[in-house]
C-alpha cells in the first residue's frame, strides 16, 4: 500500500450549505469532485496524528462507493481510526450519539437527508464537530475557501475494505472498526424513556405503526420498537433501506408518507403513527384520522415531559427556529423557562445546548430534539410520544385538545414551492423587502401589518451574527406570514410560505388549519406577488 498525491484543480460550485454539501449523484462521480470535498475538510480541521473519525451515511445510492474513498483518504492523512457503520449505515442522530459516546473528533456522514435516491439523484456530504452536531459556519467557510485552491488530495492506494462483518481491520496504518449502527443509539434511547412502561402499553393491545420509509431509521425502528419494547411484527413499515428509498421521496409529511395516512385515516386505524426521513432525524405523528403539526409536536413534549424519566429533572429551556409556531413559547412561559428563536440550522441549537441554555428543540421542517446528542432525532421523538402516552392512558387526539384547551391553539401551515425558477424566487423575496415601509400598518381585513424584517440573529453564545434569514410579516394580533428560501434542494429554488394564528377560544379549535387560515393564505399571495412572478398557482406541499 502506498499513499498517492493526486493533482487536481478547484470544483467552483463545492459550497456547503446548513446541511452540508448536496448534489446528484453524477456530479459527486466526477473524477475527483468527493475527494477534493473531503481533502478539504482533512485540511480545513486540523486533525491530529492518529485522530478518531466516525463515518456513516443513510444508505443511499453511492453510500458505499464515497465510504471507500473516504476511509482511503483518512489513512492518508493521518487518522489513526474510524468508526463505520456496518453495511455503511448509520443514522443521522446515531452519528451524533457514537461521536459523542466515544469522544471523536468528529465524523463525516453521507445524507441528503429527506431528498430523493437513486443513480440520477441526490447525495450529500457533511462534517460534524466533535460536539456531534454540524459543522460550525466558521469551519464549513474554511472548507468551501479550500476547496476554492485546492491542487492535491492525499488518498491510499489500497483494496476496499469490507464494511459488513463487525470487527477491525487495518488500512495502511489505521484501524477501520465496523461496528452495530443500532446498538450505541439503541443504549442511549434506554437510559432515557421508560421502556418497561411503554412495553406494557403494547401489550395492552394498543397498535402503532411505524414507516422507516424504506431510509435509514428501519433497522433502528426494527431493533428498538419491534424487538426491544415487543410491539407486533409488522408495526415497522418498509423497514429495509433501498438505495433508492424504494422509489419512494423520504419526507415524512402528509404528501410523502401517503401510505401511512392512508392507514392511520383508514377504517381500522392503528392508535399511533409516525414516519421518518432519509437519515433518521426527522419525524410526522399521527393519531387515528389526526396529524400533530411539528410545532404543536414540539410545545407537547416540552408541557409533558416531565412524565419522562430523562427530563424529570425539568428543562432548561427551549429552542425553536423563526419558522416555527410559538406554541413553545407559551409552554415555556408557563414553566418559566427561557424560549429561544433561532434561523433553521440546527447548528444554532447544538450552541444553546452545549452551553446549557436549553434541552428541547425544534423545527417546523417536521424535526425535533434534545441535547441527548447535536442532531434533530426521528425515531427519540417517537419514543417521547410513546413514553407519554404510556404515562397519561389518552390518545393523541385527546392529549393534543386538551393541550390546546390550555395554552390556545397555535392554528399552522407551510406551503412549499419547490423547484422555481432562482431568478423568480429571489425576485419574490426582493419585492417584500422592498415593501416593508408601505406594509406596514397596512390593514386587511381582521389583520393590520405590525412590521415588517429580515430576521437576523445574534448568537447569544458565540456572538455570531446570522442576516437574511427570512422575511416576517407580523401582524398585531401575533398572527406571522414568513417567507424564506430553503437550502436543502438541489436543483431550482425552493420558496416556503409560513402561515400562523394564534386562536385562545376553544370553541375554534375545531376549524381546519386551512379554514382557519383561509384569509391569511390570500394575504400572503397578494403581496408576494406569488403566482404572478413565479407562474404556479399551487403549491407543491402543504403541511
Amino acid at each position: 500500500m502506498s499513499v498517492h498525491t493526486v493533482v487536481t484543480q478547484p470544483f467552483p460550485d463545492q459550497k456547503p450549505g446548513t446541511s452540508g454539501l448536496r448534489k446528484k449523484v453524477p456530479v459527486f462521480q466526477q473524477p475527483h469532485y468527493l475527494e477534493n470535498f473531503v481533502q478539504s475538510i482533512f485540511d480545513s480541521i486540523a486533525a491530529p496524528q492518529g485522530a478518531t473519525l466516525v463515518v456513516g451515511g443513510d444508505g443511499r445510492y453511492y453510500n458505499r462507493e464515497a465510504i471507500q474513498i473516504i476511509l482511503k483518504m483518512a489513512a492518508a492523512n493521518g487518522f489513526g481510526a474510524v468508526l463505520v457503520g456496518r453495511g455503511g449505515i448509520l443514522s443521522t442522530p446515531a452519528a451524533s450519539c457514537v461521536i459523542r459516546k466515544y469522544k471523536t473528533l468528529g465524523g463525516i456522514i453521507l445524507s441528503a437527508s429527506h431528498n430523493p435516491g437513486g443513480a440520477k439523484e441526490d447525495f450529500g456530504i457533511k462534517f460534524n464537530s466533535g460536539n456531534g452536531g454540524p459543522a460550525t459556519e466558521t469551519v464549513t467557510d474554511a472548507i468551501f475557501s479550500k476547496s476554492k485552491s485546492i491542487t492535491t488530495y492525499r488518498i491510499l492506494d489500497a483494496a476496499d475494505v469490507s464494511l459488513d462483518e463487525l470487527g477491525e481491520t487495518t488500512l495502511g496504518n489505521m484501524k477501520v472498526k465496523v461496528i452495530d449502527p443500532v446498538d450505541d443509539y439503541a443504549e442511549l434511547m434506554e437510559s432515557l424513556f421508560d421502556f418497561d412502561a411503554i412495553r406494557s402499553l403494547l401489550k395492552s393491545g394498543f397498535r402503532i405503526k411505524f414507516d422507516a420509509m424504506h431510509a435509514v431509521n428501519g433497522p433502528y425502528a426494527k431493533e428498538i420498537i419491534e424487538k426491544r419494547l415487543g410491539a407486533t411484527n409488522g408495526s415497522v413499515m418498509n423497514g429495509v433501506p433501498l438505495e433508492d428509498f424504494g422509489g419512494g421521496h423520504p419526507d415524512p409529511n402528509l404528501t410523502y408518507a401517503h401510505d401511512l395516512v392512508e392507514i392511520m385515516y383508514g377504517d381500522d386505524a392503528p392508535d399511533f403513527g409516525a414516519a421518518s426521513d432519509g437519515d433518521g432525524d426527522r419525524n410526522m405523528i399521527l393519531g387515528k384520522h389526526f396529524f400533530v403539526t411539528p410545532s404543536d409536536s414540539l410545545a407537547l413534549l416540552a408541557a409533558n415531559a416531565a412524565l419522562v424519566p430523562g427530563y424529570r429533572q425539568g428543562l432548561a429551556g427551549i429552542a425553536r427556529s423563526m419558522p416555527t409556531s410559538a406554541a413553545a413559547d407559551r409552554v415555556a412561559k408557563a414553566l418559566n423557562i427561557p424560549c429561544y428563536e433561532t434561523p433553521t440550522g440546527w447548528k444554532f441549537f447544538g450552541n444553546l445546548m452545549d452551553a446549557g441554555k436549553v434541552t428541547l428543540c425544534g423545527e417546523e421542517s417536521f424535526g425535533t430534539g434534545s441535547d441527548h446528542v447535536r442532531e434533530k432525532d426521528g425515531l427519540w421523538a417517537v419514543l417521547f410520544w410513546l413514553n407519554i402516552l404510556a404515562a397519561r392512558k389518552q390518545s393523541v387526539e385527546s392529549i393534543v385538545r386538551e393541550h390546546w384547551a390550555k395554552f390556545g391553539r397555535n392554528f399552522y401551515s407551510r406551503y412549499d414551492y419547490e423547484g422555481l425558477p432562482t431568478e423568480a424566487a429571489n425576485g419574490v423575496m426582493q419585492l417584500l423587502r422592498d415593501s416593508f415601509a408601505g406594509l406596514t400598518g397596512k390593514t386587511f381585513g381582521k389583520y393590520t401589518i405590525q412590521t415588517c424584517d429580515d430576521f437576523s440573529y445574534t448568537d447569544t453564545v458565540d456572538g455570531s451574527v446570522s442576516k437574511n434569514q427570512g422575511v416576517r410579516i407580523l401582524f398585531s394580533d401575533g398572527s406571522r406570514i414568513i417567507y424564506r428560501l430553503s437550502g436543502t434542494g438541489t436543483e431550482g429554488a425552493t420558496l416556503r410560505v409560513y402561515l400562523e394564528a394564534y386562536e385562545a377560544d376553544a370553541a375554534q379549535h375545531h376549524l381546519d388549519a386551512q379554514e382557519a387560515l383561509q384569509e391569511l393564505i390570500g394575504i400572503a399571495l397578494n403581496i408576494s406577488e406569488l403566482v404572478k412572478r413565479t407562474g404556479r398557482e399551487r403549491p407543491t406541499v402543504i403541511t
